[in-house]
């Protein structure tokens, strides 16, 4: 913030209302001590518009003129500031609060700093400023909030899981598969670097030999016993509906090298052929491309919420269809309306390791090469269906 201790604040924060910075004719409103102003805070910490915080001018007027007769004194400042520990305003923001001139009257200047651990309440409600105007915040803008406060922890992908060792990871998998797959072979032989210093320059682990998430979900021996919820879960119904017949329950708990396996395997096992006649040709069409199926089912498991969320990624086959359901709605710029054009990853080490496995192939492409799978061999087009704490992809059979 600029030095404003010599300065008239019209000049230096302008004279109308912006996301970072709000007017105040009074500091009470309906009889309680700092009620617009404990929102107006907590709008300002939460810093939904990315300004490092913002400033709150009481004894100004919404068109930006001083108002007159605002207490300045040590006791009215010390009210204000004691919104920061009277526990009505969680997590405690850091700001100030100071007499100052504004068009050369005096007012009281709250200087707000932006939240490091989003989202802040004041009295249990979320509040934002989008624009020039303090509102509650509605389920995205509490969604973006608590990204970015996970954002500052860096990725979950890349985090360690505290209580996991070395023990827990397969070290001949990460040699044989896993390494020669991500690095270089000759760079391997030219580094000779121990198997610690491997896994971490390649995010599976801390420098201090903690497996990270992304370690345990990639060659791990039992990762859901330390990610709760890193399992697949398929079932086969005979008939349509939820009520019909299971012919075939399975969970797949492996590394990501594992499950892939078993899950082609699975999904093998439980197609359909039929011969479609083509002029003076026979061609086999399954019930649905192997293709499709595998990039659903993929970037499922890349772009899942390990992190908040014990559901499995369920895979529902029926005889009509199959229903693909993973937890963890968008992420960063993902929105339902733009889903299939914008591309963000909630596990950015992980997508890079399935890249480099083979097992999904360029970023941003995975909806557009189920479609087309789907519509070479005959299949309606996908169905998604996106809300706040899920995705399910819909497959319909081929006619």
């Amino acid at each position: 913030m600029a030095d404003v201790s010599n300065h008239d604040l019209a000049e230096l924060l302008g004279t109308q209302e912006t996301p970072a910075l709000e007017f105040k004719s009074t500091a009470k409103r309906e009889g309680r001590r700092g009620d617009a102003v404990g929102n107006a805070v907590c709008a300002m910490a939460n810093d939904l518009a990315g300004l490092g915080g913002g400033d709150i001018l009481i004894g100004v007027d919404d068109r930006g003129y001083p108002v007159g007769g605002v207490d300045t004194g040590d006791r009215a400042l010390l009210a204000l500031t004691d919104l920061r520990d009277d526990g009505r305003i969680l997590d405690r923001p850091s700001f100030t609060v100071r007499a100052a001139v504004y068009r050369g009257e005096p007012v009281v200047h709250i200087h707000v700093a932006a939240c490091a651990t989003p989202p802040v309440r004041f009295e249990g409600v979320v509040w934002v400023r989008p624009g020039p105007t303090t509102r509650r915040a509605t389920r995205d803008d509490e969604r973006v909030l608590a990204e970015r406060r996970r954002a500052g922890d860096g990725p979950f992908d890349s985090r360690p899981v505290l209580g996991s060792t070395l023990d827990d990871l397969d070290l001949d998998l990460f040699r044989t598969a896993y390494l020669p797959s991500m690095v270089d072979p000759e760079v391997i032989e030219e580094n000779g670097r121990p198997p610690g210093q491997q896994l971490s320059s390649l995010h599976l682990s801390s420098p201090g030999g903690v497996p990270t998430a992304l370690g345990l979900l990639a060659v791990g021996l039992d990762p859901g016993s330390r990610v709760p919820g890193a399992y697949v879960q398929f079932i086969r119904y005979q008939g349509g509906d939820l009520d019909a017949p299971v012919a075939d329950d399975q969970e797949l708990r492996q590394n990501l090298v594992g499950t892939a396996a078993r899950l082609e395997a699975v999904l093998r096992g439980h197609l359909h052929t039929r011969l479609v006649e083509e002029g003076f040709r026979e061609t086999q069409h399954p019930d649905y491309p192997l293709e499709a199926l595998r990039e659903v089912c993929m970037n499922a498991l890349m772009h899942r919420n390990y992190e908040t969320s014990y559901a499995p990624t369920r895979i529902a086959w029926f005889d009509d269809r199959i229903e693909v359901t993973n937890p963890g709605g968008p992420y960063g710029q993902v929105r339902d309306d733009n889903f299939d054009r914008v591309t963000d990853y909630r596990n950015p080490s992980l997508a890079a390791a399935m890249k480099g496995l083979g097992y999904v192939n360029r970023f941003g492409r995975g909806i557009g090469r189920i479609q087309a799978a789907l519509r070479r061999n005959g299949n309606p087009p996908a169905e998604f269906q996106v809300d706040a704490s899920s995705w399910a992809v819909v497959l319909r059979r081929a006619a």
